[in-house]
Order: structure tokens, then sequence, then C-alpha cells
């Protein structure tokens, strides 16, 4: 009678651990499951981004700046730039040249790619419809300027003492070509005071853009030169005279879009650009927002 009792508890007590097994086998299983269901999936990471930046030269610094600022906060952009007058640029882009995003000195070269201006052939002679439209921007003002070397040796000091020096033939000026924007306001300007620019061509001497005719009054090559107030700044030059709007206009700086599979970045670039911070950074060196 022991004997079967014995063998009946340790039947019973085979059996009760069996099923204990058998049920902390499922709940295993099933909390694994829940795991596996519930676990938090992370975001994918945004693809990384080649900015293409084509900017005026006398944006340099102030956009060298900006792109560091950016890219902390923006980690999978890569910002490059391509800086150098907007005439160059502008011909660089119509032959084809990876662009996404276009700031120019002037309106003029904006407008050479604008589609909504299609059917005007003084703005848009070649008809062509490159930028969004919609992204397109009034960015910065600029003044332009005219700067002397240090020590200032022919004691110039306004617009129009230059203009009386330049027709009698006793001074030496730096100006930009015609087909850069700092050049064409420049000849706004000889026309404002009645100076022909063949007759005192033997007294000019040109940049291909706005930097080289700084670095011509810097390193005291000339006595004079017509650049931005932004250049003079950024190169410690002194600067005499600033033109009005009635002698060249308003300088503009337009900003736009170009159309591409980069658009969403490039706009969000331009909307940065347009943030306090940047304007901040403009601002230091002589811009105003337009």
């Amino acid at each position: 009678m022991k004997k079967y009792l014995s063998l009946l508890l340790a039947l019973c007590l085979t059996m009760s651990l069996a099923a204990c097994g058998s049920k902390a086998d499922t709940s295993a299983d099933a909390a694994g499951s829940q795991t596996q269901d519930n676990a938090p999936t992370e975001a994918p990471a945004s693809e990384p981004v080649e900015l293409i930046v084509f900017a005026a030269a006398s944006m340099t610094e102030t956009m060298n700046q900006l792109k560091e600022m950016y890219e902390q906060n923006n980690p999978n952009v890569t910002v490059t730039y391509n800086f150098d007058s907007s005439g160059k640029l502008l011909t660089q882009i119509k032959e084809g040249a990876d662009c996404d995003l276009f700031i120019s000195a002037a309106p003029k070269q904006m407008n050479a790619m604008d589609g909504s201006l299609i059917g005007d052939a003084e703005k848009n002679p070649d008809g062509l419809d490159l930028i969004v439209t919609d992204s397109r921007v009034n960015l910065l003002e600029n003044k332009v300027t005219l700067t002397v070397p240090e020590g200032n040796p022919k004691g110039i000091e306004s617009f129009d003492q230059l203009a009386e020096l330049l027709k009698g033939g006793d001074v030496m000026l730096a100006i930009g070509n015609s087909d850069v924007p700092v050049g064409q306001y420049t000849l706004k300007i000889f026309n404002y005071y009645g100076i022909d620019e063949t007759a005192v061509a033997n007294k000019l001497t040109y940049g291909n853009n706005v930097k080289e005719v700084t670095s011509q009054v810097s390193e005291g090559a000339v006595d004079c030169g017509i650049i931005y107030a932004t250049d003079a700044h950024s190169a410690n030059l002194t600067v005499v005279d600033s033109a009005t709007a009635e002698m060249c206009g308003q300088v503009i700086y337009p900003a736009a879009v170009l159309k591409g599979d980069k658009e969403d970045a490039a706009q969000d670039f331009l909307a940065y650009l347009q943030t306090d911070a940047a304007m901040t950074v403009f601002e230091s060196v002589g811009f105003s927002a337009a």
C-alpha cells in the first residue's frame, strides 16, 4: 500500500512540474513576442545632401560663416559654394553647371532665369525657366562705396571730387567689368556725373569681380576704387563716400531656388538665410535686409 502511494505521489509531482514548465515556456514566448511587437522603431535617418550654392563674390565672408552655423544644426547637409561675379555665375548655370540655390548681386542676373518673365526680351532674353518662381526673394541690400588705400595719398573725399579728378585725368580708379554688377552700378554713377567711360579709359583699371577690384585698392595699385560697403568692411578699407539711390539705384541681392531634385533642401537653407541669426551676420559687415 505504501509502495502504491509513493508511486502515485511521484506521478503527480512529475505531471505538476511538466505543466509548470509548459506554462513558463508559453509565458516566455508570449513575452518575447510582445517585446518584439512593441519595440520602438527608430525613424530613418535623413539622407545626406550636398547643397550647391552659387553666390555673388561679395558674400564670401558672410556665407562661409553661415555655412558653419547651418551645418552644425543640420549635420546631414553639406553646403558647397561657388563664388564669382553674378554674370559669370549666370553663364555657368546656363551652360549646365549644377546649382541648387542662386544669390546674385543684382536683379538682372536673376531675371534672366525667371520663367515668369518669359516674353520680356529685355529681362529674360533667352526665355529661360530655371528657378522656382515662388521661392524668389529680395534677400539683402548693399551699398556702392568709394574706397581708398591706406593713407589716402590723393586725398579723395567724395564721388563729386572723383568725378572732377577723372575728367582732369588726375586719378587712377579701379572698377568692375561691365558684366559684373558692381561695374554696372559704376557705369550708372558715371552716367549720373556725365562721365564718358571711353574718354577716361586710360585712368581706369578693371576687375572680373568685386574681390579683384578690392584687392587693387588694398594693394595701393590705384588711388581709389568703387566697391560694395561689405567688401570695404571685410578688407578694412576706408570708405570716403557712398552712392545714393539717385546715383545708381538700390543694390538688391535676390535669391531663388533652382528647379531640380533638391528644391526642399535649398528652400530650407534659403529660409535660414532670412532668420534673425543669419541677418545678424549679414548686418555685421554692412548688409541690410532688403
